[in-house]
């Protein structure tokens, strides 16, 4: 047999890779940017070799590009990914995710009483603590980590 590497997957002409994400998170960034969706060559792959997190996931998804609003929401789920835009099979940006300041319509408020559980609104969370992944419900003031935030 020949002693050749080979690529499992064909490498992205355009589009965007979403690399180092934790592998028990994978299926949760896919559904988070709704990527069941997708009618582009999708490609994903889970329990990779990966010197920083032991095994890590990878998504590939040809001819999309995501603004950073969208690819910032998986800093609850990922706080590692890093996100490179491919064009003519270069990497033309390379960045980490990051938490945004205000997180809108993306985490339910554990507090029962809390208005966004009892009437038809959408949650709104600030970052307390980046460090800490601490966020703080913008209605009832709770605070909950986002290792335990529910994703709507």
């Amino acid at each position: 047999m020949a002693d050749k590497k080979e690529l499992a997957v064909a490498a992205l002409r355009n589009g965007t890779v979403i690399d180092h994400i934790p592998s028990n998170m994978l299926f949760k960034a896919v559904r988070l940017l709704d990527l069941e969706k997708v009618s582009s060559q999708l490609t994903i792959g889970n329990n990779l070799a990966s010197k920083r997190l032991g095994a890590k996931g990878i998504i590939k998804v040809a001819d999309i590009f995501f603004t950073d609003s969208v690819i910032n929401r998986l800093a609850l789920i990922a706080p590692t990914a890093v996100i490179n835009v491919i064009r003519d099979y270069e990497v033309v940006e390379k960045h980490p995710v990051v938490l945004p300041e205000v997180i809108t319509g993306l985490v339910k408020c554990d507090n029962p009483k809390c208005i966004t559980n009892n009437e038809p609104m959408k949650t709104r969370f600030t970052v307390v603590d980046r460090n800490a992944g601490l966020l703080r419900c913008h209605y009832c003031s709770h605070s909950v980590t986002t290792e335990k935030a529910t994703i709507l």
